[in-house]
């Protein structure tokens, strides 16, 4: 990137605090100690031993960081060069620092973090999807308000979308359709006529599942006709048994929409299973032989290669068409996969280096006060969820991982009794009655919470 050369630039480096060393966080502290504009004043997290593991991982000492019990402590580590340590993450809130990194994955925790961090003048760079995907708007208005940045994170799927997207709007081209690929690939064995589902997200390898097919099941597996939106049902329906989206696919995909004013096709998504050079093909509009009935959509794919083809497990793609004849033919003879019709052509990054590639924004913000996203960021769409076997009164709710619930990606709508509860506001909270298998969950359906930040953004950000 560019970022190095913008001009207006204040100082050299700036200060952040991590809050939250899970998977993410541990790379974001790993990466940004290697970063010369970055200076990493401080990390919390409620598990101390989960800090240890993670300054391990950066190849810190013993004597690199310090546990610190009060913001006295905290400065006094900071003043010697010391990396510290926290239990309490609103110990970091006033410290003299640019920026808070809001990690924690839990929905109510990065409302309380974001919002004090504001209040205090603080950046933040939100690493946790879950909050931004409920109040992302509201923050980002108090943050402009305050003279400060809010901006989802560069690694996550929803940041790359984003950055890929706006990039090819700034050369005038127009976005038919935006999208993640699952982290979950679907592994083609022609000599054994099988398919395998293969997910490796660096710490656990799910367990796999292997469809036998048929002869005529081969023939569509391995190509397309003319009638793809047929074919790409039937590949799903011979397909079923393996490893199907979660609701955290749609998670991602919903802060991309609010922010890039795309939207969905169907409340499901198509979740096409397609070889990366279909992408294209099916993902257009059906005026020219895709699957789509309009554009500027938003989608998911499950990605289906051989074994020794590259695959898109957990990339991201935008299918893009110009308004010139002459751009477009470049599109489709400088090195993009174009449909048959050369009317639309796929532009991807095939990977998402999650806190690898976290580092750009926190400088970004901190150094140029740059975020990814703008005031035209919407809550235009939630994701709420579907009972997907019956329920009972008193169950507890889970998160965008939870079997039990199958999520959508519907029209946003203000709080009130009779409409569905965005998932990440669902996470945590009781039925109030029996829900059956079919059913959206709507506010009169469960316990709400008698104190909660993100319900008081939440309604802040109906009011906007």
């Amino acid at each position: 990137m560019f970022y190095h050369n913008l001009k207006g630039k204040k100082k050299d480096i700036t200060s952040i605090a991590l809050i939250g060393t899970g998977h993410f966080g541990t790379a974001v502290l790993i990466q940004s100690l290697r970063i010369k504009e970055l200076y990493v004043a401080a990390i919390a997290d409620r598990n101390a031993e989960a800090i240890r593991r993670a300054a391990s991982n950066a190849g810190l000492r013993d004597d690199d960081i310090r546990f610190c019990s009060s913001r006295d402590e905290v400065l006094a580590a900071m003043k010697s060069g010391i990396l510290a340590a926290v239990a309490d993450a609103m110990l970091l809130m006033d410290l003299p620092i640019d920026t808070i990194v809001e990690g924690t994955g839990n929905p109510e925790a990065g409302a309380k973090h974001a919002k004090a961090a504001i209040e205090n003048g603080k950046n933040v760079v939100m690493v946790s999807k879950e909050t931004d995907s409920c109040v992302g708007p509201v923050l980002l208005k108090l943050a402009e308000e305050k003279g400060v940045v809010y901006t989802p994170v560069d690694g996550d799927q929803h940041g790359a979308l984003i950055e890929l997207a706006e990039w090819a709007r700034s050369l005038g081209l127009h976005v038919v359709c935006g999208g993640k690929s699952r982290d979950a690939e679907f592994i083609y064995d022609k000599d054994n006529a099988t398919v395998t589902v293969y997910c490796d997200n660096g710490i656990t390898i799910k367990e796999t599942k292997t469809v036998q097919l048929s002869s005529d099941e081969v023939r569509l597996v391995e190509e397309l006709d003319d009638s793809a939106a047929n074919r790409i049902l039937e590949r799903k329906h011979i397909l079923d048994k393996l490893d199907k989206r979660g609701g955290f696919d749609l998670c991602e995909m919903v802060i991309a929409a609010n922010a890039l004013g795309l939207k969905p096709d169907t409340e499901l998504l198509h979740d096409a299973i397609v070889r990366t050079a279909e992408i294209p093909e099916v993902l257009a509009p059906k005026n020219d032989g895709g699957i789509l009935s309009d554009d500027g959509i938003i989608e998911v794919i499950t990605n289906i290669h051989e074994r020794r083809e590259a695959g898109l497990g957990g990339g991201v793609f935008i299918v893009v068409k110009a308004d010139n004849a002459y751009s477009q033919m470049i599109l489709n003879t400088k090195g993009c996969i174009s449909n048959r019709k050369g009317s639309v052509a796929l532009v991807y990054k095939p990977y998402h280096l999650c806190g690898v590639e976290a580092a750009t924004t926190l400088v970004s913000a901190g150094l140029y006060g740059l975020s990814l996203i703008n005031s035209s960021y919407r809550q235009s769409y939630d994701i709420v969820q579907e009972a997907a076997v019956d329920l009972k009164r008193g169950d507890l709710m889970g998160n965008d991982h939870d079997e039990r619930l199958l999520t959508h990606m519907v029209p946003a709508s203000p709080i009130s009794p009779d409409a569905p509860v965005p998932a990440h506001m669902l996470n945590g909270r009781r039925l109030k009655t029996d829900v059956p298998k079919g059913t959206l969950i709507t506010y009169s359906m469960i316990e709400q919470p008698e104190e909660s930040i993100l319900w008081e953004l939440r309604a802040e950000q109906d009011r906007m």
